[in-house]
C-alpha cells in the first residue's frame, strides 16, 4: 500500500481521552493554546504504567499507542527510539496532560503491539519510513497538527516530518539535535574513538550481528541501555517494563534494517525514493525547535555543527549527567521544553 501524505485530513474530535491525572490542569483559552507555564515538578520513577492501550489501523500498520489528556487539548506525539518503548515516557506523559495537552506516545514498528497488516509488507527500518507512520497516525487519528518530539529513532522521524510536511508540525523537541542521516556523509570515516562508540552499529552489519541480536534480545539491549546511558542506574522492573516491546514478530528486521541502510548496506522502499533524496540534501528544519543534547553527545553537546541546519525559533539545551534515553532519565526537563517550545 502506497502513502499519500497529501489525502484528505478531517478535522479531529475525540468524544473522551483517558487522563493521567484528574486534576491541575492548565486553563486553555478559546483557541486551545495552552496558557505559558512551568511543568509540574516531576521525579523519575514517579510513574509505572500507562493507561490501557489503543490499537489504530494507519496506512500499512495497526499501531499500538498510549493516550493521555483532554481530548480537546493541543496534540503532543512523544516519538521513542531504540532500544526503548513509549515508557521513556512514563513520567513525561502525565506532566504535559496534567498541563492540558492531548499526548500521544506510539510504538514505532517493530516494537510492542504495533503490527504490520500484510506479511507481504516489505519490512522497512529506513529512516522515512517512521516519519511516514507518524503522519499516517496522525491521519488515522484526524489530527491535523502536533508538537512532535523525540530522540534516537523517534526524534529522527519527527525531524523528517518537520522537513517534508511542516505543516502538520507545530513545533519539534529533539532529542541529540539534528538526526536526519545523509547516507553519503555518513559512509566517511571518523576519528577511532567515534568509530569505537559505533561497534553494535558495525555488528548489525554481519550475519554473525543479526543472529546475535535475534538470538540474545533481552540481554543485549539490557548492555545497550548501560552503554548508552552509564549513569542510569535503572532497576530490573524498569527494564523488563521495557524488554516486553522486543517481543514483536518484526522487532529483529526492522532494527537490522535500519542500521544498514545507514551505510548504504541495504536499500529502502524505491517507492520513496524521491522523498529521501530530498532528504539526503541537509534539509533545513523552519518549526519552532528545542535541541536537546546530554553527556552522551560528547563533543557534539555544544549544538554546534548542527546549528545552521534550523533556521526558525530556536533553543538548544544541555541535560548534563544524563545519557541518550534522555526522557526517561530527564523527565522533568524533556516536559518542560516541549511546553516552552509551544510558546517560542
Amino acid at each position: 500500500m502506497s502513502f499519500d501524505p497529501n489525502g484528505d485530513r478531517r478535522r479531529f474530535l475525540q468524544a473522551s481521552a483517558v487522563a493521567f491525572v484528574a486534576s491541575d490542569l492548565a486553563l486553555l483559552s478559546s483557541s486551545n493554546k495552552i496558557v505559558a507555564q512551568a511543568a509540574r515538578p516531576v521525579k523519575r520513577g514517579t510513574y509505572s504504567s500507562f493507561p490501557p492501550i489503543k490499537q489504530v489501523q494507519a496506512n500499512t500498520l495497526n499501531i499500538g499507542y498510549a493516550e493521555a489528556g483532554p481530548a480537546n487539548g493541543p496534540v503532543v506525539i512523544l516519538l521513542h527510539g531504540w532500544p526503548y518503548d513509549i515508557y521513556a515516557y512514563v513520567d513525561v506523559a502525565p506532566v504535559l496532560a496534567a498541563a492540558g495537552y492531548r499526548v500521544i506516545v506510539p510504538y514505532l514498528r517493530g516494537f510492542g503491539p504495533t503490527r504490520f497488516l500484510s506479511a507481504e509488507t516489505f519490512r522497512n527500518g529506513e529512516q522515512l519510513a517512521f516519519a511516514i507512520d507518524t503522519v499516517a497516525l496522525m491521519d488515522a487519528l484526524n489530527i491535523d497538527k502536533a508538537i512532535l518530539a523525540g530522540y534516537d529513532y523517534g526524534g529522527r522521524a519527527a525531524n523528517i516530518v518537520a522537513v517534508l510536511w511542516p505543516e502538520r508540525c507545530k513545533a519539534l523537541v529533539s532529542g541529540q539535535g539534528y538526526l536526519i542521516v545523509n547516507y553519503i556523509a555518513n559512509q566517511q570515516p571518523q576519528p577511532p574513538k567515534e568509530e569505537l562508540a559505533l561497534w553494535f552499529q558495525y555488528y548489525f552489519a554481519t550475519k554473525r550481528g543479526e543472529l546475535g541480536y535475534s538470538q540474545n534480545l533481552h540481554d543485549f539491549n539490557k548492555l545497550m541501555w548501560h552503554w548508552l546511558s552509564p549513569q542510569w542506574d535503572f532497576d530490573d522492573a524498569t527494564y523488563e517494563r521495557t524488554a516486553a516491546c522486543f517481543d514483536n514478530p518484526d522487532h529483529v528486521a526492522i532494527v537490522i534494517h535500519n542500521f544498514r541502510t545507514r551505510y548504504g548496506l541495504a536499500a529502502g522502499d524505491p517507492q520513496y525514493d524521491a522523498l529521501n533524496a530530498k532528504l539526503q540534501t541537509f534539509p533545513v528544519i523552519s518549526v519552532p525547535t528545542i535541541t536537546i543534547a546530554t553527556d552522551f553527545d560528547g563533543a557534539r553537546a555544544d549544538g554546534a555543527s548542527y546549528r545552521r541546519l534550523f533556521s526558525g525559533k530556536y533553543e538548544h539545551r544541555i541535560f548534563v549527567g544524563f545519557g541518550h534515553n534522555v526522557p526517561q532519565e530527564d523527565p522533568d526537563d524533556f516536559a518542560q521544553a516541549v511546553i516552552d517550545v509551544d510558546h517560542m
